[in-house]
């Protein structure tokens, strides 16, 4: 019987051992990869785009401490393009803030190009985007594929 138990005994400790080499290995394999996160901005209101921001730098600021990598993007359409405006971005020093220090994680400003055309449309004249920031097609369509890509989505 003592044969059984040591038998038990050896198989329970092999059983734990694998264990745990297969949640290290996960664990391992998670450490490598990059938090990420979309945050969507869609009303041009100053403390909601400030709220954005915060959140983005307060992210950064938290993993940067971890030693771990972030990756940010946050997309403005609708209303919200306002904060990535050039004309017309009550941000747009904190955004030039954001990018300068964001290194190195990254930090992306993406407008959208439908609401641009609109305004444009609407205003008569070209619209101006911070240099920060990058157009895509369509916010909307921009968010769905970040989310599908396994981005984290937080709407301020």
């Amino acid at each position: 019987m003592a044969a059984i138990t040591r038998a038990g005994m050896i198989r329970s400790l092999f059983t734990g051992l694998a264990a745990g080499l297969m949640t290290a290995k996960a664990a391992q394999a998670q450490a490598g990869k990059p938090h990420r996160l979309v945050i969507h901005v869609d009303q041009n209101d100053q403390a909601v785009m400030n709220l954005a921001l915060n959140n983005a730098n307060n992210l950064l600021d938290y993993y940067r401490d971890k030693r771990e990598d972030v990756e940010i993007e946050l997309v403005a359409y609708g209303p919200g393009l306002h904060m990535l405006r050039q004309d017309t971005s009550p941000v747009k020093d904190r955004i030039k803030e954001l990018a300068d220090v964001s290194f190195p994680s990254k930090v992306v400003f993406s407008a959208c190009n439908n609401t641009k055309q609109a305004m444009e449309a609407r205003e008569g004249h070209p619209i101006p985007i911070v240099p920060q920031a990058g157009m895509v097609p369509a916010g909307v369509v921009r968010i769905v594929e970040l989310q599908e890509e396994g981005y984290s989505y937080v709407k301020p």
